[in-house]
């Protein structure tokens, strides 16, 4: 079970899983998070020596699905202004299921 909090400052989501996801875990990890196949729609994954993404779409917009693992810190940020305004929704689906 993960924590999704919304930072209304800074229009993101924060998730702090009960376990964070090793580097190389991080895909398989988001996938499942992510799961929500009615609702959401992975787009691509995107893995990097810092930060690993993975894009999605709700709603018809386009969000990240960031992992940092020097910072330990995993979060959701909108891709564009747009998407901004679906970020309460898309915290309410995934605590819907926690």
């Amino acid at each position: 079970m993960s924590q999704v909090e919304f930072d209304p400052e800074y229009q993101i989501l924060i998730i702090t899983p009960t376990c964070l996801p090793e580097a190389d875990e991080f895909e398989l990890w988001g996938s499942i998070f992510l799961h929500h196949p009615q609702h959401i729609q992975i787009i691509e994954f995107a893995q990097g020596a810092d930060r690993h993404q993975l894009r999605f779409s709700y709603a018809q917009q386009s969000f990240n699905l960031n992992f940092e693992h020097y910072s330990e810190s995993i979060w959701i940020a909108p891709e564009g202004q747009d998407a901004a305004p679906f970020l309460p929704k898309l915290a309410q689906l995934f605590l819907s299921n926690s």
